[in-house]
């Protein structure tokens, strides 16, 4: 991947986590099943931090 689709995949896991953690919220208001979402919020994380780690390594 280049640097533009790095920060393009950046943003786009921003977005989804975002979106999961108002889930998330909402599901822990009505007393839901939680461990999916925060199975999947974990997952994004993780790729957040192997991209943002990609992203450094092209500045140096």
């Amino acid at each position: 991947m280049n640097k533009k689709e790095i920060e393009y995949k950046i943003q786009d896991l921003k977005t989804d986590y975002v979106r999961l953690q108002q889930d998330l919220e909402k599901l822990e208001y009505v007393k839901g099943i939680l461990h999916p979402l925060e199975r999947q919020l974990e997952g994004i994380e993780q790729e957040l931090r192997e991209l943002n780690k990609q992203l450094d390594e092209m500045e140096d």
